[in-house]
């Protein structure tokens, strides 16, 4: 189908919020199954992800990582130039320019529109002066903002947010953080590691609390090592600007930095989206069904997908929903029955059983699926497994090579119900365990799923071995 020009706007089948890489997914399979789309993005095409999260960080962090892997096989330096890592940050993040994203979807067929949106009823979205009109869908795809909490002080002087830490020009001589879950603790290594002072000050007593304890204690102690000052259990009293520098109390310590990265979290960005005009609450997560469906919204109309859902606020995560939400929308156009059944095409259920996630510190933190505590509180008969990973692919990888597993198995039904990897490169070990957890792989046949050797691959037989004793 294609865009229309009726009177005082434009109509198309399907009208995307946000053009992140949530939105432009959306889109994307909309317009494979024929229908129409149109994107409105305020900013950069490309959105969070691409400008101000997950590429331009891990750039920051790549080059402090390799470096340190290097240092670790015998007989070897590495030395390299802050300025060239942010140069090569740059490179990663089109140097804040989306023309080649805005090239992409409109080689794909979508409509890039300019400019602040907002939902004013059923199927309709102001841009400016001009209304645009959904024939099947409007796709709320806007993402999450970061979460400032009521420090005294803080709204008095410049702070950080994840935004501008990742695009900074400059590497500051002394840096605070505030918060130790993943963007807290990325950011923390990665501008230590680039020359920065760091003090980092988390509420809690250990970091990346939601995962396994024993992957923030692991952290804790690489970032101690290279000297990262970590405050576990301390809060931010109070922040005050002085002669430039940045004033933070803690414990009823003074401490002067010259920038103060907060990160405390994000929450939905509904504020300014006019769902209020449906119905619905402003500021609130857009709660949706497995299709991505809006609860609460009658006439099969509006979706959201990503991190304005509240699901699972990671970017790989709300592609998956938002290519379920275009072809379900797809199909309800169709007039095809679109059922809630368990994975089907038309349905998101992989949040409800297999996250993957991966903080990039090093040692990294790869982990998919339920904790130990999760899956008690779940009331399952879970049995856990712990070993080193020691073996001859981790070996060959770094001398001392450190690192640890933990499976957490149902043991009635006889599968795993989460899998977590701490050490040097273990990123690339997720997805096996995701597709095992997904796929409902019983153990006794996991056990004929033969590693490569030598490879760190070689740490699920030891698992399994681990298990079966």
């Amino acid at each position: 189908m294609s865009a229309s020009t009726g009177g005082g706007g434009r109509e198309f089948d399907v009208v995307v919020i946000g053009g992140g890489a949530v939105g432009e997914n959306a889109a994307d399979y909309a317009v494979r199954s024929g229908l129409s789309a149109a994107i409105v993005e305020s900013e950069l095409l490309g959105g969070e992800c691409s400008y101000w999260a997950c590429m331009p960080s891990k750039a920051l962090l790549r080059t402090g990582h390799a470096a340190a892997a290097l240092r670790r096989l015998p007989g070897t330096t590495a030395e390299y130039d802050p300025a060239a890592v942010l140069a090569r940050r740059d490179t990663f993040a089109h140097d804040w320019d989306d023309a080649s994203q805005v090239s992409w979807a409109e080689d794909a067929g979508i409509t890039v529109l300019r400019g602040h949106a907002r939902i004013t009823g059923e199927r309709t979205v102001a841009l400016g002066d001009e209304t645009l009109t959904a024939r099947h869908a409007v796709v709320v795809c806007t993402g999450s903002v970061a979460v400032t909490p009521p420090v005294p002080g803080l709204d008095t002087v410049r702070h950080w947010t994840s935004r501008e830490a990742t695009s900074a020009r400059e590497i500051p001589p002394r840096l605070g953080v505030l918060g130790g879950g993943v963007v807290g603790c990325e950011l923390a290594q990665a501008f230590g590691r680039l020359g920065s002072k760091v003090v980092l000050v988390q509420q809690a007593q250990v970091l990346l609390e939601s995962m396994e304890p024993f992957a923030g204690e692991r952290v804790d102690a690489a970032l101690r090592a290279e000297g990262v000052d970590v405050r576990l259990g301390s809060s931010l009293d109070s922040v005050a600007g002085s002669g430039g520098a940045i004033v933070l109390s803690v414990g009823g310590e003074e401490i002067t930095v010259d920038e103060l990265l907060v990160a405390t979290g994000r929450r939905p960005n509904t504020a300014d989206v006019g769902v209020e005009t449906v119905g619905l609450e402003a500021g609130k997560p857009l709660v949706a069904d497995d299709s991505g469906l809006v609860e609460g919204v009658d006439g099969h109309w509006l979706y959201a997908a990503g991190d304005v859902t509240g699901r699972a606020p990671l970017t790989h995560q709300g592609k998956y929903a938002a290519r379920i939400a275009g072809a379900a929308i797809a199909a309800r156009a169709a007039g095809s029955q679109v059922d809630d059944i368990p994975w089907s095409e038309f349905t998101a259920t992989a949040d409800h059983v297999a996250v993957p996630q991966v903080v990039f510190t090093d040692p990294e933190v790869a982990f998919v699926g339920k904790t130990e505590v999760q899956a008690r509180e779940a009331g399952l008969d879970v049995r856990v497994v712990d070993i080193p990973i020691a073996v001859g692919g981790s070996a060959l990888q770094a001398d001392g090579y450190d690192g640890a597993a933990r499976i957490v198995v149902d043991e009635t039904r006889g599968v795993l119900l989460g899998v977590t990897f701490v050490g040097q490169d273990v990123a690339e070990l997720i997805h096996a365990a995701t597709v095992a957890i997904v796929g409902e792989v019983p153990m006794h046949r996991l056990w004929h799923a033969v590693p490569a050797y030598p490879t760190m691959s070689e740490v699920w037989l030891r698992l399994l071995e681990a298990y079966r004793s």
